[in-house]
């Protein structure tokens, strides 16, 4: 988890939300990723998704069998969704997203039994670390909208 919040720190960088992701298989990381929606105009960049288009290319299929994919955000039903279809085995998330989260605040995809699959799942890891960089950036952003404003 340490190494998706230091893609997260990333995003941060880069005025991007700060929503980080790497790929763990056979107890090795084989892909990382962080959000790049705004830095690459592109709506689908989400640092889950990103993750899992790296990883599949490094393991040459579009299936990513027996991996463990750490985020620090709950991920969004469009990237459970993904990670459902990559067949990953496990998804820890650091913080739940209780407007967009698809794993367990808004919905399951990543457990329903009506799915052909299902995924462990575990949270809280690094959760007051990811907590504070998504508070301080969002906190960021409104201060910035605030000032614009001001200057209107």
């Amino acid at each position: 988890m340490l190494l998706a919040l230091a893609e997260a720190r990333a995003a941060f960088a880069l005025d991007e939300v700060p929503v980080g992701a790497v790929v763990v298989l056979d107890g090795r990381l084989i892909a990382s990723a962080h959000n790049r929606t705004r830095t690459e105009c592109d709506p689908t960049a989400h640092a889950e998704v990103l993750a899992l288009r790296a990883a599949a290319k490094v393991v040459g299929a579009q299936r990513l069998v027996g991996a463990t994919v750490y985020t620090t955000v709950e991920p969004c039903f469009m990237c459970a969704g993904a990670l459902s279809h990559a067949r990953v085995a496990r998804v820890v998330w650091a913080v739940r997203d209780p407007k967009f989260g698809g794993a367990v605040s808004l919905g399951s995809v990543l457990t329903d039994v009506r799915m052909n699959h299902r995924c462990t799942v575990a949270e809280g890891e690094c959760a007051d670390e990811v907590r504070e960089l998504l508070r301080a950036f969002f906190e960021d952003k409104r201060r910035k909208a605030r000032d614009t404003n001001r200057t209107e």
